[in-house]
């Protein structure tokens, strides 16, 4: 309880603090507090403008963070808001010396943006949902399916299970129940070597000393990824309100 209680004061003081010098109140959401362990109640922002009667609760754009076009692209997200992303440009490339077609290249350069923009966790399914409105069908199957076939070795293919999974996870590490039910049911899929793909594109792709510049993928976009005209974020899509989590991520409300 002492260490909850600490994590909670630690967290009031970085805030008061912040809407003393800023005039505005970030309260970050339940999920980015469980993250840290922390299951304390959030800062109390009624109090937190009492004390500085200026300060307001955050709801437009986040000053901390690079502005965003008025009608934002996919190229927008990788320039402005996602993280390093040069093992996804990494993937993609390699997908191109290999021969794919430009569904598959996309697939490759989209599969972890869940990880680099939104959520580490089940990051292929919140990945291929982001997407899903905007590229063809066979591109979300196999963003979603490169989450669960990762764990599983194809000697047709040369894929074997990533020896840095044992470094990182463990050898005694088996996927959750709900992965192999998944892969059961996608192991027969027509597009499973689709899916599969990205998987062998994916472990050759963590070179620190090869630099590729998304440009390289501009007209790949372009053909194969369907821009909305009001905007990711804006077109009333059903995950329009995901793209506006990741512009505003500490909107209040």
């Amino acid at each position: 309880m002492n260490d909850v209680m600490s994590l909670s004061a630690k967290a009031d003081a970085l805030e008061r603090q912040m809407s003393e010098e800023l005039d505005y109140i970030v309260i970050k959401s339940r999920l980015y507090s469980l993250a840290d362990g922390d299951l304390s109640p959030p800062p109390n922002a009624a109090r937190l403008m009492a004390e500085n009667p200026r300060a307001r609760v955050l709801m437009g754009d986040d000053p901390r963070l690079p502005a965003m076009p008025e009608k934002p692209t996919l190229i927008d997200f990788f320039q402005y808001r996602f993280g390093p992303s040069m093992h996804l440009l990494q993937s993609a490339r390699h997908a191109v010396r290999a021969g794919l077609g430009e569904k598959m290249v996309l697939a490759c350069l989209l599969h972890d943006i869940a990880t680099v923009g939104f959520i580490r966790g089940d990051h292929g399914y919140w990945g291929a949902q982001l997407v899903e409105p905007y590229v063809d069908e066979e591109v979300t199957w196999a963003i979603r399916a490169h989450q669960v076939l990762r764990f599983y070795p194809d000697e047709s293919v040369g894929y074997e299970y990533p020896q840095s999974y044992i470094k990182t996870f463990g050898a005694d590490y088996r996927p959750d129940p709900y992965i192999e039910e998944d892969y059961k049911r996608m192991r027969n899929h027509k597009w499973y070597m689709s899916g599969r793909m990205i998987t062998v594109h994916d472990i050759y792709s963590f070179d620190p000393n090869v630099h590729v510049e998304l440009a390289e993928f501009t007209d790949v976009i372009g053909r194969n990824f369907r821009q909305p005209k009001e905007g990711l974020g804006f077109d009333n899509s059903p995950v329009a309100h995901m793209w506006r989590a990741m512009i505003r991520p500490a909107k209040y409300l």
